[in-house]
């Protein structure tokens, strides 16, 4: 009893530290995003068209109230088990009312977790230091990303609390940098703001040209969502939906600049948005940070990926292997031979695909099918807790209807580097099966 009490108490209270640490290490993932998600829908000389550039930030608005607010930090946090998250922690509370046929939907989704945290870091790190390339154009970034990825992986041995300590202050000075940038550019162009209305989301994606298929860059800024579940158990669930508020306005607030932006420039160039919208006085100073809070992005994974790791072995679904609890913050596990093999891989990446924009191809087909599971299992979790019928599938159908217009639209990049992501995380799922 005391047990449960301490659990419900750890998400209940809403701390000033808490919600630092939250913007930390949870938020990392999906607040780095606006630094290649245009980038993987406008391509360099295209002239820009208002119509397109409207629907998609009008799409970007409503993808991170639909899937990232009201399914994930209003319904999904609610389901914690013993304080945790996760996919696995989701299967775990209901096996016992479905069987154990919903092993094959845990074990898939959390496998393309698993994948989407191997890409992660190369594009959030890749993206922010490519920024060097409008000063220095000769820049070789493959070996600094690399450098930068195998420094991220050597500190993970300290703990999530000794990092959150720092990377929670410099996330909070990232989401206001990119919310007052997003404001200025917003201010040259105050009427990108009307998409808001849902209407140019619904024109894009049924009258503009191949609108639909769209979808799979806008989906790129959502990505974090999932990891923000897997790292319930670190901060606590009311830390991460306060921290929420300011972050979501940050974010749609960047957009919307970078939309201004193109509108205002009629033209993409070789440069992000996301970087034209930077004040050149302080524009090293901007790579810098970028560089720093795609740090944190990766660690958001990582994290995420340990929880599940972690879950996975207590249900007999991986091999054993050795698992360290640094630090004294409830939640935070180490386990080694998970951290090296990710490093790898990530590395492996770097190497093959060498640019941010190769890697966008292969970012996010994985996730998608992660987020199709859970909304699965978050279904029948709601059944058991005796939610009405009619609410559980209208919630059920919407996200589903929404996530498989993603998974559609994102099956057009398996040619293009899509394919390794479903060869990494179909080699995870038959091990996990096996």
């Amino acid at each position: 009893m005391d047990a449960i009490n301490d659990q419900q108490s750890f998400h209940q209270r809403v701390k000033a530290a808490g919600v630092l640490i939250a913007a930390g290490i949870v938020f990392g993932d999906i607040g780095t995003s606006p630094l290649y998600t245009y980038n993987a829908i406008f391509h360099s000389g295209e002239v820009i068209v208002p119509e397109k550039a409207l629907g998609v930030l009008s799409c970007v608005i409503w993808t991170l109230t639909l899937q990232t607010t009201i399914k994930y930090v209003l319904i999904t946090l609610q389901a914690d088990n013993k304080g945790e998250g996760g996919i696995f922690s989701l299967f775990a509370l209901i096996k016992r009312y479905y069987g154990k046929w919903l092993i094959v939907m845990a074990i898939i989704g959390g496998s393309f977790l698993v994948a989407d945290g191997i890409i992660t870091p190369p594009i959030s790190v890749a993206s922010a230091v490519e920024g060097m390339l409008a000063i220095y154009p000769n820049l070789p970034t493959v070996p600094i990303v690399i450098a930068i990825i195998i420094a991220l992986f050597l500190i993970q041995q300290f703990g999530t609390q000794q990092i959150g300590r720092f990377f929670g202050p410099v996330m909070l000075v990232w989401f206001t940098f990119i919310g007052v940038i997003g404001l200025l550019a917003v201010s040259k162009e105050p009427g990108v703001l009307r998409a808001i209305n849902p209407i140019y989301a619904f024109d894009l994606l049924v009258h503009y040209p191949k609108g639909f298929w769209l979808l799979g860059g806008v989906f790129l800024c959502t990505t974090g969502a999932e990891a923000m579940y897997s790292d319930m158990g670190h901060v606590g669930r009311n830390n991460i939906r306060v921290s929420w508020i300011y972050i979501k306005i940050s974010l749609i607030l960047c957009y919307a600049g970078q939309t201004a932006w193109l509108i205002n420039s009629g033209k993409a160039n070789d440069l992000s948005p996301f970087y034209n919208i930077v004040p050149q006085a302080i524009y090293l100073p901007s790579v810098i940070l970028a560089t720093l809070a795609t740090i944190i992005a990766s660690q958001a994974l990582i994290s995420g990926c340990f929880t599940l790791a972690n879950e996975a072995i207590h249900l007999g679904f991986w091999p054993r292997h050795r698992i360290i609890f640094p630090g004294t913050v409830r939640g935070q596990i180490y386990i080694p031979f998970f951290n090296w093999a990710l490093m790898a891989a990530c590395i492996g990446m770097v190497l093959y695909f060498k640019e941010s924009k190769n890697m966008e191809a292969a970012f996010g087909l994985s996730v998608t099918l992660t987020m199709l599971t859970t909304t699965g299992l978050v279904a029948l979790w709601l059944r058991t807790r005796r939610k009405p019928l009619i609410i559980v599938a209208s919630v059920t159908i919407v996200f589903l209807s929404v996530e498989f217009s993603f998974l559609i639209a994102n099956l057009q990049k398996i040619k293009e580097g899509g394919w390794i992501m479903l060869v990494v995380g179909g080699l995870i799922s038959g091990i996990m099966l096996i």
